[in-house]
């Protein structure tokens, strides 16, 4: 049997009364989703753990049939492997965001967890500058794609909390900094790394050209490597996984599934929609398994933007699911699986705990669980509830 994965990030929310007292999935013209929840298996999937934190770490670890309790260890550490940043037992990763900062009277305010969407390539350059000016045997700065960027404390400590910045957008930072066991050194490189950012040409141009410029770094989601078990040892399965995003693409190598760049995947409200399902579709001749996330809905949702939000979900279900829907019939046994990791409420521009909207779509025509469309509330209304982690292993029984 052929099965994929189809992921939209972030896309379950809660209800507006600007849009008739309907959520963003219930707005969206989603007729493929639709057509899957009419003749597939529709439900809400816990993908997130009491007492572990809402975030795309945990919940698609829960996705891909591991149990978050037992394998994580912390978000960057995922990143670290996609990166191929090689993690001693005793050292820390820290996701790295480039962020804008800005004064307002005596205190200073997270204005944009992305300095504005930053490009690779300029931002590229700043974190090498941060390593060339900062960098020592124990602190070391890695590139990313966009505003997500990698430290490593060698032999560091990992005891300390941080936030993720998305979090607090528009809040004063300093009851947000880190805080514990090695928080100091922590405070200390992002106050040299402010410095040596405040000047650079690259934020200086940025300045010139009315965007925000990445006047600081930010560090939070720190974990030491994880123990994951192999997607063949664990479930039978050879797979591949398509993202823009590190964490994905690292959940990926840690389960010793294939990492499939598509030309054009920004994680962003442009991305190669299309490429993604058709590099799947392609995969799907040599695997058994396709994860194939999108990001769009969850950046959108960050940024309070309805508007992009409602378009990164009606451009999913039309390019991804729809043309995956069309190009895995020749398989004839096959699973289509659709879902986002966690909420994100545009009106609160981050993450919840709440259960997800899943459906299972087998092919062929089918009643149903009694679903007319994919959304939060008829997910709801057919009684089927499960852990997240228990999803996989029930759409191969």
């Amino acid at each position: 049997m052929k099965v994929i994965i189809l992921l939209g990030d972030g896309m379950s929310d809660e209800l507006y009364k600007e849009l008739g007292n309907k959520s963003p999935l219930q707005s969206a013209a989603t007729p493929n989703m639709d057509f899957m929840a009419q003749h597939g298996l529709c439900g809400l999937a816990h993908t997130v753990p009491d007492g572990l934190p809402p975030g795309s770490d945990v919940a698609n670890l829960s996705v891909f049939g591991y149990d978050p309790r037992s394998c994580y260890t912390g978000r960057s550490p995922l990143e670290a492997v996609s990166m191929g940043v090689t993690l001693g037992p005793d050292d820390v990763a820290f996701r790295m965001n480039l962020v804008t900062l800005k004064p307002r009277g005596s205190s200073i305010f997270m204005q944009d967890f992305s300095a504005g969407h930053i490009s690779t390539v300029e931002a590229r350059e700043l974190v090498e500058t941060l390593q060339k000016e900062l960098g020592t045997p124990e602190i070391e700065f890695y590139p990313g794609v966009g505003y997500r960027h990698l430290m490593v404390w060698r032999g560091g400590k990992d005891g300390m909390k941080g936030t993720p910045p998305h979090d607090i957008i528009g809040k004063a930072i300093l009851d947000y900094l880190p805080k514990g066991d090695g928080s100091d050194t922590l405070i200390n490189v992002m106050n040299h790394a402010q410095m040596v950012l405040h000047n650079h040409p690259v934020n200086k141009l940025r300045l010139e050209e009315d965007k925000f410029p990445a006047n600081s770094i930010w560090l939070w989601g720190h974990g030491k490597t994880p123990l994951i078990a192999p997607y063949k040892e664990k479930f039978g399965l050879t797979g591949a996984v398509i993202s823009a995003v590190d964490l994905i693409k690292g959940i990926g190598i840690c389960a010793g599934l294939d990492v499939i760049n598509v030309e054009g995947a920004t994680g962003y409200i442009d991305t190669n929609y299309l490429g993604k399902a058709q590099a799947a579709l392609a995969a799907l001749e040599q695997h058994d398994f396709v994860y194939v996330h999108v990001e769009a809905p969850d950046e959108a949702s960050h940024e309070g933007r309805m508007d992009h939000k409602i378009q990164s979900i009606e451009d999913f279900d039309r390019q991804v699911v729809g043309t995956v829907l069309q190009g895995i019939k020749k398989y004839g046994d096959y699973a289509v699986v659709c879902m986002p990791d966690h909420p994100t409420p545009v009106k609160l521009m981050t993450h919840t705990c709440d259960p997800v909207p899943f459906v299972i779509y087998r092919g062929g025509e089918s009643a149903g669980n009694g679903a007319s469309s994919y959304d939060e509330a008829q997910a709801a209304s057919t009684g089927l509830v499960m852990e997240g982690h228990a999803l996989m292993p029930f759409v191969l029984s």
